[in-house]
């Protein structure tokens, strides 16, 4: 989790912002004083009157002994070319124009993974009223955790119920090659997963209800990676450690996202911070085994690992559904055997590469 430093004067009307950001960045408010009296951070945010000159000498020789990586980002007016002009003066990195938004702070120090949904030139996806839904909501999905604001549960369960359909009409291959041309890769694996995990209960005959559970889970299981910085989650390479390990994270954010949803089934929230855990007790975060793993995480999971394993990157070629199996059946002790072999039927597919 990223920690703002927000520096404000007298004028400024920030002590809302750390329950505004809770679970997404760590808000810390001083004043410039108190702010010049420490080490300039990883992120500063200046809210400040910059036509009162008297400080901004101070300001700017801090800001001179900030990291090389950190960001300085000033609060200015719109019509103001002159504070805009100091601001870079100072040192700024970037800036935010008045009245303060918090979407635009995430962008700025997240990237926008909510914009990713528009792929408007697709005509394959444009042609599809189940993907396009599902799209739509993931991107609901993906606001509420950038912004805090408070999961559309309903949305999700409308766009839950036509990928059913679609998947049962269709079928799972048909859908695999529309959401495989969508151009962004966070998005592509949460459509495939959810795909995947409703072609899996319909392959074993679970109830219409069940499949509608797979569907919600499938679209809400990713929904931490939107507290993910862009450069990490949409990587056109390999990850270093460092980045496997921040990404590594966005089970517990998912969990923080979702603290605060009404009416989420309990359930939903295990699936969300657990569907990167094994049987075998070699998962994160929380390193649980066996029976401290529902079966539902447990379908997921699997749905996870083969979607990982067949989606496109521009860094490597999607494995055959065969090789994709293959690597379930591999992975042993870490799942469901049982279901593994449930699954084996949905992986059958004719899609290309």
């Amino acid at each position: 989790m990223y920690q703002v430093t927000v520096v404000a004067d007298a004028h400024a009307d920030v002590d809302e912002l750390p329950d505004q950001f809770a679970g997404i960045f760590d808000i810390q408010i001083a004043s410039v004083h108190q702010a010049l009296r420490s080490k300039p951070g990883t992120v500063t945010l200046f809210d400040i009157d910059l036509n009162k000159t008297a400080v901004l000498p101070s300001v700017a020789e801090w800001l001179r002994r900030k990291p090389p990586s950190s960001k300085a980002i000033f609060l200015i007016d719109k019509a103001s070319h002159l504070q805009r002009s100091r601001a870079s003066a100072l040192g700024a990195t970037d800036v935010l124009l008045r009245p303060f938004n918090g979407r635009e702070l995430v962008t700025k120090l997240l990237g926008d993974v909510i914009s990713l949904s528009a792929d408007p030139a697709n005509e394959v996806i444009r042609k599809s009223p189940a993907v396009c839904a599902a799209l739509d909501s993931l991107r609901g999905v993906f606001s509420s955790a950038c912004l805090g604001e408070e999961l559309d549960t309903l949305s999700v369960k409308a766009a839950g119920d036509q990928i059913v359909s679609d998947v049962e009409v269709r079928g799972i291959a048909a859908w695999i090659e529309t959401v495989r041309t969508h151009h962004s890769a966070t998005y592509q694996h949460c459509l495939l997963v959810t795909g995947l995990a409703v072609a899996f209960g319909q392959q074993i005959r679970v109830s219409h209800a069940d499949q509608q559970r797979l569907s919600f889970a499938g679209l809400l299981h990713d929904i931490g990676k939107a507290r993910i910085p862009l450069g990490i989650l949409e990587k056109p390479g390999r990850l270093t450690h460092d980045e496997i390990n921040v990404m590594k994270k966005h089970p517990q954010f998912g969990l923080d996202a979702l603290t605060t949803a009404a009416g989420l089934p309990s359930e939903m929230l295990d699936m969300v911070v657990h569907h990167h855990e094994h049987l075998d007790g070699s998962g994160y975060p929380h390193g649980l085994s066996s029976g401290e793993i529902s079966d539902l995480v447990r379908m997921v999971t699997i749905a996870d690992v083969f979607g990982a394993l067949i989606e496109r990157r521009s860094y490597k070629p999607p494995l055959s559904s065969a090789d994709a199996y293959a690597v379930l059946v591999d992975m042993g002790s870490k799942l469901d055997k049982d279901l593994v072999r449930a699954f084996r039927p949905v992986t059958n597919l004719h899609v290309g590469h």
